[in-house]
């Protein structure tokens, strides 16, 4: 570099504030601190006060029994303990003809009278034929009047029946599916079609038809779909948790072992981690061509016969199909671009290895550093499980609310808001004929009542801003304790005992409202892009072609601003963790100092978390392939694993994303650990010039390796 550069450079960095100057007092962290960002700590404190209290309130209000038992028309739970309905657990409608209504998909309620019954019907018979045949046999009565209202009696006539609503005009072979008697369509078969009776009398007067029948249960099977995946899920998971806690202990014992290793063989280790990754994202390749191709010649006497809520085999294997092709192609792109990114960074690689290699002494020195990610991991729990519990009990606050519902529509009254017991009595049923009284959802006319969405949205953001706080507490923290390394000139001589106990604590005295502060910008950016997606899914229909472009470049700002924050917060937090200033001067001061050394933060930051990541999809990617050879019953001849599994893809997931999480919190550690040490790397070129009285901190090789040449000389004039 000439002269003239080197008198010009100075002015260049005039607009990034001056460099920090030689202190002979300043030996890492400082201790002498004050309190920091006071109107954010107490409006921080205020409003996890507050969201305690909403917990409460939503406790006391909510009831997740509405979650778990289906409801009958008087608002009822089936199966309930301790209540009239113990013993009928099932859900049976009336006349599942109405279901086919298209106010049910907008009201999620099919409208016509409901019931609680202890079994299903097993036969198919109309009120009119038990009429009849009650006169042979007093039994049919006995049996039909199970499907009827509790305070039942033999109608007159069909008109009494209907007007009166007392019994279900015709019930049909059923069998229980979720709590909810849905129509056997291989009883139904067997008695209709077999006995030349494709068209039936639905017991009101009209004639029906299977398909008819078909399309009124499969009305009810798109309400009862999200839900029975959910309990397909659930049963998997109790199969599986045991192999699931198995691969996750597998997944940590991995993230120590390849842990130790970076410290002795950061190199070698990272030329597993890239062949590894690629061997695996290969097997992933050829796993789905070969399946791919499987599906491709597939003969069609593998379709299954139509059933309720689930598609044809035919369109099942194509869609099969078309996800082992698009996962391929996934595959390749994601191999394509790793092999493209190692050619071009092969040289910045080294660079970023010497900066693990550093890092792995510091956690040597501090291995407690190491056990932190398992305090996080344990205080995130516990705001998801609050969020989750919360948001339970504020959906199902509230007394049951019961509708007019007309199953034609075009009634004045309909959706008017009625009482079940005087509703036989009121003009409604003379103006809207068929109208019922049924239970609609849970709600009340309370202060408290009509502010549930608020409250929802409250709990939403205050669950982001906490789960921020928890993650930016962890990493001032760990920054603390790896700056105290770094500014010991004799290591470990000069490291304080417990500097990870004391970084935490400073941490939690000086600077709760600094870090909520840091948290509370992310976390409103985060709201943000649930607003956007939110609108997304609700307008999705209405859309035009210039809707949705603005609807992409919102998303894309907001991804690009998200990456943004949080890249400025976990470097503010550095400096906070090492000079105790506010979070706006240390985020300044931050931004700053690495736009005075971009060149540097270009060459290092990113290709060190490229190589970390690697490490963590290998992670992922060993216990994955583990799990899916045993979900899939290929390991059967080494370890017998679950074979009853409605979705092997359930647990498999699981572990996947559980043990990338894992391997992430486990080398978050070691990304916290390289930036804190590069940060200080920065301080310590502007605060010293490598003199016997201004002497380095840096470590020999890590200076011969990110000092440019002429720099040191650079520094000395200064």
């Amino acid at each position: 570099m000439s002269d003239t550069e080197l008198a010009e450079s100075p002015s260049d960095d005039q607009d990034y504030g001056d460099p920090r100057t030689y202190d002979p007092d300043f030996q890492g962290p400082t201790s002498d601190r004050s309190c920091t960002d006071l109107l954010c700590c107490v409006i921080f404190t205020l409003f996890v006060m507050g969201y305690i209290l909403l917990g409460l309130v939503a406790w006391i209000h909510g009831d997740p029994r509405r979650v778990a038992y289906p409801t009958d028309s008087q608002g009822h739970f089936c199966g309930q303990k301790g209540t009239p309905n113990e013993n009928k657990t099932i859900l049976f409608y009336f006349n599942l003809f109405r279901c086919t209504s298209p106010s049910m998909m907008l009201k999620l309620q099919c409208p016509t009278t409901q019931i609680c019954v202890s079994r299903c019907p097993e036969k198919f018979l109309t009120y009119l034929e038990m009429r009849f045949l009650n006169k042979k046999d007093k039994t049919q009565w006995e049996y039909y009047r199970q499907f009827c209202k509790a305070t039942a009696s033999p109608a007159k006539s069909l008109s009494d029946l209907l007007s009166r609503g007392d019994c279900p005009p015709a019930v049909y072979p059923s069998r229980p599916f979720l709590q909810r008697c849905l129509p056997d369509f291989s009883t139904i078969n067997r008695t209709l079609i077999v006995g030349s009776r494709m068209q039936f009398d639905d017991g009101s007067g009209k004639s029906r038809n299977i398909i008819e029948l078909r399309e009124a249960a499969n009305g009810i099977g798109k309400i009862l779909d999200a839900r029975t995946i959910g309990l397909k899920v659930f049963e998997d998971y109790t199969t599986t948790w045991k192999w699931i806690l198995i691969g996750l202990t597998v997944a940590m014992a991995l993230s120590w072992i390849f842990l130790m290793l970076l410290r002795f063989t950061a190199g070698f280790l990272f030329w597993v981690f890239m062949f590894g990754v690629l061997g695996i994202i290969g097997y992933g390749i050829w796993y789905c061509y070969v399946e791919y191709i499987g599906l491709q010649h597939k003969p069609q006497s593998a379709i299954m016969i139509y059933d309720i809520g689930i598609q044809t085999a035919i369109n099942m294997i194509f869609h099969l199909k078309q996800t082992w092709f698009s996962m391929m192609i996934i595959l390749c792109v994601i191999e394509a671009i790793i092999i493209i990114v190692l050619i071009f960074l092969r040289r910045r690689i080294r660079v970023a290895i010497i900066l693990l290699k550093e890092g792995s002494k510091a956690i040597g020195y501090i291995p407690s550093t190491l056990v932190y990610p398992v305090v996080t991991f344990v205080l995130l729990s516990i705001c998801i499980s609050y969020w989750a519990v919360t948001a339970i009990f504020l959906a199902t606050s509230g007394v049951p609310i019961f509708k007019v519902m007309v199953p034609e529509g075009g009634c004045i009254h309909e959706d008017e808001t009625c009482d079940p017991e005087v509703f036989p009595e009121t003009h409604i049923p003379v103006v809207c004929p068929g109208a019922s009284c049924n239970f609609a959802f849970y709600g009340a006319r309370s202060v408290y009542h009509e502010y549930i969405i608020v409250f929802q949205i409250y709990n939403l953001f205050a669950f982001l801003w906490l789960v921020n706080f928890v993650i930016a507490l962890g990493q001032c923290t760990l920054a603390g304790a790896f700056a105290s390394y770094y500014w010991a000139m004799r290591k470990p001589e000069d490291i304080p005992r417990y500097p990870l106990f004391l970084a935490f604590g400073r941490a939690v005295r000086y600077h709760t409202g600094s870090l909520a502060f840091g948290s509370l910008i992310l976390a409103s950016v985060q709201m943000f892009k649930v607003i956007i997606e939110y609108l997304d899914s609700r307008l999705k229909k209405a859309q035009n072609s210039v809707a949705r472009f603005l609807q992409c470049c919102l998303r894309c700002c907001f991804w690009c601003l998200e990456k943004m924050v949080k890249f400025l917060n976990r470097n503010a937090y550095i400096m906070i963790a090492l000079y105790g200033k506010n979070f706006c001067a240390s985020t300044r001061d931050a931004f700053y100092l690495l736009m005075r050394n971009i060149l540097k933060v270009a060459v290092t930051d990113e290709v060190t978390h490229f190589i970390l990541l690697l490490g963590k999809i290998l992670v992922s990617g060993i216990v994955g392939v583990l799990a899916f050879l045993l979900f899939t019953e290929r390991l059967q001849e080494i370890v017998e694993g679950p074979t009853t599994l409605n979705y092997y893809w359930v647990p498999f997931l699981t572990l996947v994303l559980g043990s990338y999480l894992i391997a992430h919190g486990f080398f978050s550690v070691y990304s916290m650990c390289v930036e804190t040490i590069f940060i200080c790397f920065l301080e310590d070129l502007e605060r010293n010039e490598g003199s016997p009285s201004k002497p380095y901190y840096v470590t020999p090789a890590l200076k011969d390796l990110l000092m440019e040449p002429g720099e040191e000389k650079k520094n000395k004039k200064r």
